[in-house]
C-alpha cells in the first residue's frame, strides 16, 4: 500500500480511500465492520463517511455510518492515531430550519454530533459536502477556522464545488488569514470526466489540493456487474447508473476498459481504478464496496499503475472535449 501526502499537507493516506454511505443501507452493520477490519488490515488508513449517511433510507435517520465506524473503532481498539477520519456538514439531519447547511450554528452542533457517534476527539479532515448558496463562505471558513484552533478538527476540505466556488474560498482564506480548503471531493471516473477536468483540475493543481474522487467505479457501471444485452442484476443504485451511463458512448467505453482489462488479467473495477492511480494529480480514490467480494476485488488494485501508452490510451477512449 503506497501512502501519499493530501494535497500540499503533511498528512499521509492511503492511495485508496474506504467510503462508507453503503453501511447501513446496502451493507448491514455485521458485515460492515468486516469491511472496515479488511480494509485496515490490508492497509488502509483512510476512512470517509459523512454525517447524512444514509438518511434518504426510509427508517433510517442520518448519523448511522458515522455509528457503525465508532463501533468498529471501539470493538477493535485500533489506536486513534493509526485512523485517518474523514468526514462531512452541510446535509438535512432534522426538521428544523437550521438542522442543515454551513452556518456557524449549524456546523458547531454538527461537530459534536458526529465527534460523539464516532467516539472521538477530533476529526481528520471535515468537509464541507457540498456548497451553500444562503451562507456567506466568510461564515462557513470562520467556523471552520475556530474548531482547526479549538482541536476538533485537524484539516478541512470540500465536495461538490465549481471551481469559482473553491477558489474564491482560497482567496478568502488567504485574505482573512483563515484555515483553507487542502482537498476536494468530485464526482470523477472514466465515464464522468468533464466535471472535473473542464475547470476543476486546474485549480487542485495550482493551489495544490488533495483530490479524493468518489464514485471512481460509476456506481458500479465500471466493473463486470453490468454487461451490454444482460439481464440486469438488482441494485440500489441501478436507476441512477442507468440514466447516466448506459448509452452508446458508456458502453463503447465499457468495452475498451474490458478488453484491456483481459490483456492486462485484471478486472474492469482494478483498470478503472489504476488509471485514477497512476494520475499525479489524484490522491486517493474512494471505493464503497458493499460486499467482501467487492473489497477483494478493489483492492487488487492497490499498486497497480498503468504504463504511459495504457493510460493515454484509456484517455482517448473515454475523451470528453469533443461532447
Amino acid at each position: 500500500m503506497e501512502y501519499r501526502s493530501l494535497g500540499r499537507t503533511g498528512l499521509k493516506v492511503s492511495e485508496l480511500c474506504l467510503g462508507s454511505m453503503q453501511f447501513g443501507w446496502t451493507a448491514e452493520e455485521k458485515l460492515s465492520l468486516n469491511i472496515l477490519s479488511i480494509a485496515f488490515e490490508s492497509g488502509i488508513n483512510f476512512f470517509d463517511t459523512a454525517d447524512v449517511y444514509s438518511r434518504w433510507v426510509e427508517g433510517n435517520p442520518g448519523g448511522v455510518a458515522e455509528t457503525i465506524i465508532g463501533k468498529w473503532i471501539k470493538q477493535t481498539k485500533i489506536p486513534r492515531d493509526q485512523l485517518v477520519l474523514a468526514t462531512k456538514v452541510r446535509g438535512k439531519m432534522g426538521f428544523g430550519p437550521n438542522d442543515e447547511g454551513l452556518s456557524r450554528k449549524h456546523i458547531m452542533l454538527a461537530i459534536e454530533a458526529s465527534l460523539n457517534r464516532l467516539g472521538v476527539d477530533y476529526i481528520d479532515l471535515y468537509q464541507t459536502h457540498s456548497y451553500d448558496e444562503q451562507t456567506p463562505i466568510e461564515e462557513t471558513l470562520h467556523a471552520m477556522d475556530d474548531l482547526v484552533h479549538q482541536g476538533k478538527v485537524r484539516y478541512i476540505g470540500c465536495s461538490n464545488y465549481p471551481a469559482w466556488r473553491l477558489t474564491e474560498a482560497i482567496w478568502i482564506s488567504k485574505q482573512d488569514n483563515l484555515v483553507r480548503f487542502d482537498s476536494v471531493q468530485p464526482h470523477y471516473n472514466l465515464v464522468h470526466r468533464t466535471e472535473f477536468e473542464r475547470e476543476l483540475v486546474d485549480v487542485c493543481n495550482t493551489y495544490g489540493l488533495g483530490v479524493i474522487p468518489y464514485s471512481p467505479l460509476a456506481g458500479g457501471f465500471l466493473s463486470n456487474k453490468y454487461a451490454r444485452n444482460l439481464n440486469e442484476p438488482e441494485s440500489a443504485r441501478l436507476g441512477g447508473v442507468k440514466r447516466r451511463y448506459f448509452n452508446d458512448k458508456g458502453w463503447a467505453i465499457h468495452d475498451f476498459i474490458n478488453n484491456l482489462s483481459i490483456q492486462l488479467g485484471k478486472t474492469i473495477s482494478q483498470v478503472s481504478l489504476a488509471w485514477l492511480l497512476t494520475d499525479q494529480v489524484i490522491t486517493s480514490p474512494i471505493i464503497g464496496p458493499r460486499n467482501l467480494e467487492q473489497l477483494k476485488d478493489n483492492l487488487g488494485a492497490v499498486g497497480m499503475r498503468l504504463t504511459p501508452d495504457q493510460k493515454k490510451e484509456l484517455d482517448q477512449a473515454s475523451a470528453w472535449q469533443d461532447e
